[in-house]
């Protein structure tokens, strides 16, 4: 899931600037696990900035609504009134869905209540953790499950480096060693003979280093008029 967390109120008051009519979006997928930018948040954020813009002499007409997802269009298309008659749009989505609003919605200000931080997994209530980093060419197969991209501090492909010590990172003495946990997954399985073999440098175009990405399935695409 992607994890994402509440900017601070007034960071957010001030991303609403002069803005008369404010409309928050909540959304209903990843960030509401993660008690970002569900319904239950925005309706927190929308009675905060209203009362904050009522004390401070500069009242706001503040609503809000919560989409399922924020990512995809028809959804949006739920909220095309509420849009219309709102001088800004506050997105407690994730960027995708902050991006998503602004496009749908050329004409239409739209800003972030969240920071967007990374794809993980919860740990315990309240606690998310970051595991996969979208790298593109998924070698989790060959590593026990482990992935090396988003858990090894450096992202080495074939480690673990010289500083870990204990089972733990360098970095921060608190992040277990990626590839500790790698080799002991893989001595589990029997199946240590894949940490010997060498992985070639990794082909960072998959990743971000090649632009902005795009899948495309032809088998899914609906048809062109015109076109056989």
């Amino acid at each position: 899931m992607i994890v994402a967390e509440q900017k601070p109120l007034e960071e957010i008051r001030s991303l609403t600037g002069d803005a008369k009519r404010v409309l928050v979006v909540g959304c209903g997928t990843c960030v509401t696990v993660c008690f970002a930018g569900g319904a239950r948040e925005a309706a927190i954020v929308t009675a905060s900035l209203r009362m904050a813009s009522k004390i401070d002499g500069h009242e706001k007409a503040v609503t809000e609504a919560t989409v399922q997802r924020q990512c995809e269009w028809e959804y949006l298309d739920e909220i095309a009134e509420q849009v219309r008659h709102a001088d800004l749009v506050l997105s407690l989505g994730c960027g995708v869905g902050v991006q998503a609003l602004a496009e749908r919605y050329p004409d239409a200000v739209v800003v972030p209540g969240l920071n967007t931080t990374f794809m993980g997994l919860p740990l315990e209530q309240g606690v998310w953790a970051e595991r996969c980093a979208a790298c593109g060419q998924c070698i989790l197969g060959l590593t026990g499950g482990v992935c090396p991209i988003a858990r090894c501090s450096k992202q080495l492909l074939n480690g673990p480096c010289g500083g870990s010590s204990k089972g733990k990172c360098e970095v921060n003495p608190e992040i277990d060693c990626a590839w500790q946990m790698i080799y002991d997954k893989l001595k589990s399985q029997n199946r240590l003979h894949l940490i010997m073999e060498i992985t070639p440098p990794k082909d960072w175009r998959t990743s971000r280093d090649g632009g902005p990405r795009k899948i495309v399935r032809e088998d899914l695409r609906l048809p062109v008029a015109g076109k056989v």
